[in-house]
């Protein structure tokens, strides 16, 4: 897989319950949760595809953090201050943890091993990330002044902007309205199945929930589901 810089090219679950969230995902999508010394890189056959860790707060709800490609870590983690973000931790390894200014977490990677994720937009890998921001336009100036993205407004009447590098959509950007009233600014994680269906039967079979039920959407048939060990995600369905 090649990613351009400002791509996602991996995910990381915090979670303080690392075998169930491994249970889940592994009835779920088929991952083989291979241990790393204090966390497990998930694979998809033999590619990874993002990591499960335990977490260090235990107070903190499962969560997945995207990661986004870039070549020069550090002239990158400079610019996030810069541009009104916060880093949390890092630079080191290639590896920073960051906030924009309107407060999601995200990370930034200049990819080692064992990533980055050797599949996606295929059956139990990512195939998308969104910014959901309360300030629009204010995570368009920042995110674009990382990585100089080429923003395109969705048509439809939401306001949704997709982001591009390379001459290829990579990740977008959601505005919150009054229907997320107490929900925090989040990046959020789409994997991909083959028949939504019963993805959505399986998780509700497996202890999760189905918050936003199967929706169609420009993209394909989407639903969003959560399960106790492993936080939010949206599962998409591709359009035929």
């Amino acid at each position: 897989m090649s990613y351009p810089d400002g791509a996602p090219c991996w995910v990381q679950l915090l979670t303080r319950d690392a075998d169930g969230a491994q249970r889940f995902y592994a009835e779920l999508f088929g991952w083989e949760c291979r241990d790393q010394g204090g966390w497990a890189a998930a694979y998809l056959g033999d590619r990874p595809i993002g990591a499960i860790t335990p977490s260090a707060e235990a107070s903190d709800p499962p969560a997945w953090t995207v990661y986004l490609r870039t070549s020069d870590i550090a002239a990158c983690a400079a610019q996030v201050e810069a541009a009104g973000g916060q880093i949390v931790e890092g630079p080191f390894n290639g590896y920073v943890l960051a906030k924009d200014p309107g407060g999601a977490t995200f990370a930034l990677w200049e990819p080692g091993p064992p990533g980055p994720a050797g599949a996606w937009a295929e059956p139990g890998a990512v195939s998308w990330a969104e910014v959901n921001a309360p300030d629009g336009k204010a995570a368009d100036a920042f995110y674009g002044s990382l990585f100089g993205y080429d923003q395109r407004q969705v048509p439809g009447g939401i306001d949704y902007i997709t982001y591009h590098a390379g001459g290829e959509p990579v990740c977008g950007r959601l505005q919150m309205d009054e229907h997320w009233a107490g929900v925090p600014p989040h990046w959020m994680v789409y994997f991909d199945v083959a028949n939504l269906a019963e993805a959505t039967a399986t998780v509700t079979a497996l202890g999760g929930a189905v918050p936003v039920p199967p929706v169609d959407s420009p993209f394909g048939r989407i639903a969003v589901i959560s399960h106790p060990a492993a936080g939010f995600s949206t599962l998409r369905q591709p359009p035929t």
